[in-house]
C-alpha cells in the first residue's frame, strides 16, 4: 500500500489529485467485540503504547484532515492512527 500511495501520489500530483493512505490500527467496532470476550479486549488493548483501541470517530477525523484544505500540499503521505502501535516496530 505505501509504494502505491506514493506512485499514485507522483503520477497525479500534476493534476492537483492528492493521494494519501489512512493507517489504522485495531479499532473498537462490533466485529472485534464479536471476535474477543470483554477480558481479551481490555488485554489487547492495554498491548498498545496509549493503552486502548481507537475508536471509529478517530479515523473518521482523520479522513477528514486528510481530505481538507489545511492539507493541501500533502501528497504521498501514510497517516498511522494506530494509538503508537507502529512507533513501537
Amino acid at each position: 500500500m505505501a509504494l502505491l500511495t506514493k506512485a499514485m501520489a507522483i503520477d497525479h500530483a500534476k493534476d492537483k489529485i492528492r493521494v494519501n493512505a489512512l493507517c489504522p490500527g485495531p479499532t473498537d467496532t462490533p466485529l472485534l467485540r464479536e471476535a474477543l470476550s470483554s477480558k481479551e479486549l481490555e488485554a489487547f488493548a492495554a498491548t498498545f503504547p496509549m493503552g486502548r483501541l481507537g475508536q471509529p470517530e478517530e479515523l473518521a477525523y482523520a479522513a477528514l484532515f486528510l481530505a481538507s484544505h489545511e492539507f493541501s500540499f500533502v501528497t504521498g503521505a501514510l497517516l498511522a492512527v494506530d494509538g503508537g502501535q507502529t512507533a513501537e516496530i
